[in-house]
């Protein structure tokens, strides 16, 4: 499944809501839902092949939380739901791309090693010569 499929079907299924949104407006802004909500919890993952459920569950951390986007920046409601469904597919694309590489060990270079132990013998000299002389 391409991510656009994959971004439809939660589209369709998730839990839409809308809301007054806040801000400058005019009068509309008192009368008209602009503000979009979307809603994506784990149990709407049932109807998807079970490896993209898997992949997504994952990625999108469904199991800990629900997914919750908003939106309320435009006037248009249409404007504001257009805006989730871009923030939702880049989600999923995320979600389904490949994990990052494993990150290889390296040694640190002599030169940082000396650095570092040069630095630590300074930092001891410094604070040894706080300390109070020893009197006999």
């Amino acid at each position: 499944m391409t991510t656009a499929e994959i971004t439809a079907y939660l589209v369709s299924n998730g839990a839409w809501t809308y809301s007054r949104s806040g801000g400058p407006g005019g009068q509309r802004r008192d009368h008209v839902a602009t503000e979009a909500r979307f809603e994506l919890t784990a149990d709407v993952l049932g109807g998807l092949p079970d490896h993209v459920a898997q992949r997504l569950r994952a990625g999108l951390h469904l199991d800990e939380r629900p997914l919750r986007l908003r939106s309320g920046t435009e006037r248009l409601r249409e404007h504001n739901r257009d805006r989730i469904i871009r923030r939702l597919t880049l989600r999923v694309g995320e979600a389904m791309g490949p994990p990052p590489p494993a990150r290889r060990a390296t040694r640190p270079s002599r030169g940082a090693v000396e650095r570092r132990l040069a630095t630590k013998r300074r930092r001891a000299a410094t604070k040894a010569q706080r300390s109070s002389p020893d009197v006999d």
